[in-house]
């Protein structure tokens, strides 16, 4: 019961990772041992498992085999490889668009990735300098954009203090700062036929209208 308990109150993000990993894992292509349509079970790299992440993101029919221009630019950029200086979003579109196709694959990926490694570090050689950006790219994930956070401000915080409000702003909500509704915008005519600010009302009634006297017997 308790497994149970602590199933149903896993976070959303963590139901997320776990659907994106089930699809990873059933989308595999077989470039690790085991091969296309093997039942082996497919080991994939750190690298190549950061690449499918990056070709799924934002795409709920995408494979995980091959990437478009999108979200290879976005990789480059989440994960470092794009510093402004040696290399830039222009070269990163420039390495894309020597492509024959919309998308490329992992093993285009890599060849793509060399490019941009012996500009990058060009003091290194090929193999360190790939080595290097490998080790940027290797674990990451899509970082997640657009997300609005909440800034406190005096002046906002000013005028929707309901202690401050004046005139008929100041009816429209009671003590506790909670709105009165309709109460509050519309003047609303006591019918009662108490005057007003009676603080009695129903009193009579209660006086004269007594409980019937039980018969004796």
């Amino acid at each position: 019961m308790a497994d149970q308990n602590s199933a149903q109150l896993r976070p959303h993000s963590e139901h997320s990772r776990d659907r994106t990993s089930k699809r990873l894992s059933t989308d595999s292509n077989g470039t690790s041992e085991g091969g296309v349509g093997s039942s082996t079970p497919v080991e994939l790299t750190a690298l190549e498992e950061s690449f499918r992440r990056f070709a799924i993101h934002g795409d709920t029919r995408a494979t995980g085999k091959d990437m478009h221009g999108k979200n290879w630019s976005k990789l480059c950029k989440d994960c470092g490889v794009i510093d402004g200086k040696t290399v830039t979003l222009t070269d990163v579109d420039i390495v894309f668009s020597k492509k024959s196709c919309r998308t490329i694959t992992y093993d285009e990926f890599k060849i793509a990735l060399g490019e941009l490694a012996r500009k990058k570090y060009k003091e290194k050689t090929g193999e360190e300098a790939e080595a290097e950006v490998y080790k940027l790219i290797e674990g990451k994930t899509p970082v997640i954009a657009g997300v609005t956070r909440a800034v406190a401000s005096p002046t906002v915080n000013r005028l929707t203090d309901t202690t401050k409000f004046t005139g008929s702003h100041k009816e429209r909500f009671d003590n506790t700062g909670r709105g009165k509704g309709k109460a509050g915008r519309v003047d609303l005519v006591d019918t009662s036929g108490y005057v007003s600010g009676y603080k009695h009302q129903g009193s009579y009634e209660k006086k004269v209208t007594k409980p019937p006297m039980a018969k004796p017997m």
